[in-house]
């Protein structure tokens, strides 16, 4: 425990309140794209926000979220114009050596910093500050996400651009930096998770396919908004359509008869020629207007539904083991040399079941889903897999990833037609199979591992954190394609809402200090 007697912690009425003095940010005209790149990230795009909000920054993969972050904090070249009276503080900034003391890294991050400041953040986070006293290298995730946090608040006159904060950390973590955001403002928050969204934001930012749109209040707010402006725009659209039929065949006919009235003037005996020609301009006229009409239908229509997210079904064909408890652990520990770190453990995963492995970030729950693969690590007690059990694996990490998709797909054993397939309906465009896939998006190159394992025939599926960086609308595919086939599914993950809308059993492990 850190000893505090010597920090002179200010009154509340002498503490400030470590958000900034409201302005706005200015975007004006931006446009960008990558050197080589094959098309724009952002073009001519103009918005404004205030400094003092809560902002939740949403969009698909690749659609340039991390991009407008590092716009805003001025690392890449851009056309266009940035203004903002506050200076902007990018989360998580690289940590080139870990192994210092971690009160060392706060320094170089912020050479001016105050001891009591960066020592409130921590306890608002429920963090005891003698972490600060450790080398960074041996904090949990959560702790040095934490003290990141904390050191970045701690600073005057900030505006906090914080990349997917919750990325690794365990359900308990993610409440509580939730909680901790909840209070504070100026900031702009990229998350793909719902719940937290939810806990901790007053605006949204949404990053469409035609600009970009700004809604006050949190993710539930928007998603209705969305939901109410697609369906009123999917019933104007199919009105419109009617009415351009319509209007095409009632200009079609009004031709006809101006055709006929004209053609009557010839071969008919004496007829009066003038009065014939005035009605045959009258009917020409009115199928002009009736044209005109239907043209001005089809620009109307034009403009719907730019926005829309189509979220296209997956589809997945899991086997079905003979043998009914495919996993089956009893009294499981596991070991990292002579040092216990998870159990006793029992659980079962059954045919059809979806078992969620739960517990705060350390205790061992990827290294048990290695153990299950057939890893050497070291462990005690039972642990069954049944015999001639096809698994399908995703691991946590996408980094990795390099070369092209089609070479990828081969040394992966899967077809690269079906791949494609499964990728565009994760929202990939064509252009992208044509790049290596180092130049994907961390949410890309995890859809390339889960679009692999969706082309494998399993009998389990083990997803190690499987929707870290994926958007929210290949969520929804994921949850609504689990909801379907119903695989057999050993997971790790901490999206709240997915495991609730999967309907999955969760094991808790606890941590042991043995």
């Amino acid at each position: 425990m850190l000893d505090l007697l010597g920090v002179d912690f200010p009154s509340d009425a002498q503490q400030k309140d470590g958000g900034v003095k409201m302005s706005q940010i200015c975007v004006n005209d931006l446009t960008f794209y990558y050197e080589g790149s094959y098309d724009n990230i952002f073009e001519h795009v103009s918005f404004r926000i205030d400094t003092d909000w809560k902002l939740g920054l949403i969009g698909r993969n690749g659609r340039g979220k991390t991009t407008l972050l590092k716009l805003l904090e001025g690392i890449y070249e851009y056309r266009g114009t940035i203004t903002s009276a506050v200076t902007f503080e990018y989360f998580p900034f690289s940590v080139e050596n870990q192994g210092k003391m971690t009160i060392d890294i706060v320094e170089e991050v912020d050479p001016l910093y105050e001891l009591w400041r960066i020592c409130r953040e921590l306890s608002l986070m429920d963090t005891d500050a003698e972490v600060l006293y450790r080398p960074f290298e041996t904090l949990s995730n959560g702790e040095q996400t934490k003290v990141l946090l904390a050191v970045l608040f701690a600073k005057e006159n900030a505006f906090l651009l914080i990349d997917e904060p919750t990325n690794h950390l365990d359900l308990d973590t993610r409440e509580i930096v939730m909680a901790y955001l909840k209070k504070k403002k100026g900031f702009l928050l990229v998350s793909h998770d719902r719940y937290f969204l939810d806990g901790c934001v007053d605006h949204i930012l949404a990053i469409n396919k035609e600009g970009i749109e700004i809604c006050q209040g949190n993710f539930t707010v928007w998603q209705e908004n969305k939901e109410r402006k697609d369906a009123y725009e999917a019933d104007e659209q199919e009105r419109l359509k009617k009415e351009i039929g319509k209007l095409t065949k009632a200009a079609g006919r009004t031709a006809g008869w101006s055709d006929q009235i004209e053609k009557s003037k010839v071969g008919n005996g004496p007829v009066d020629r003038g009065y014939i020609g005035h009605q045959a301009a009258r009917m020409m006229k009115r199928a002009l207007v009736i044209e005109q009409r239907a043209q001005k239908a089809v620009e109307e229509k034009k403009k719907l539904l730019k926005n829309l997210e189509k979220a296209e079904e997956l589809k997945l064909f899991p086997l079905r083991h003979h043998r009914e408890t495919v996993i089956r652990a009893e009294n499981l520990e596991l070991f990292y040399g002579e040092k216990k770190v998870t159990g006793p453990l029992n659980f079962e995963v059954k045919n059809g079941e979806q078992v969620i492995l739960r517990g705060k970030n350390g205790c061992g729950k990827s290294s048990m889903l290695k153990r299950i693969l057939g890893e050497a690590i070291s462990y005690r007690g039972k642990l069954e897999v049944a015999s001639g059990l096809k698994i399908s694996y995703v691991s946590q990490d996408a980094e990795q990833l390099c070369g092209m998709i089609d070479e990828f797909a081969i040394k992966e054993g899967v077809d690269p037609t079906l791949l494609k397939a499964l990728l565009r309906k994760l929202d990939f465009s064509r252009v992208q199979f044509e790049k290596p896939i180092e130049f994907y998006s961390g949410g890309q190159k995890k859809k390339v591992l889960l679009a692999k394992s969706l082309c494998e025939q399993a009998h389990l599926y083990i997803w190690d954190e499987p929707l870290n960086f994926i958007d929210l609308f290949s969520r929804i595919q994921i949850e609504e394609l689990i909801q379907t086939y119903r695989p057999t599914m050993l997971l790790v993950e901490h999206d709240r809402f997915f495991g609730e809308k999967i309907g999955a059993r969760y094991v808790e492990i606890q941590c042991t200090q043995d």
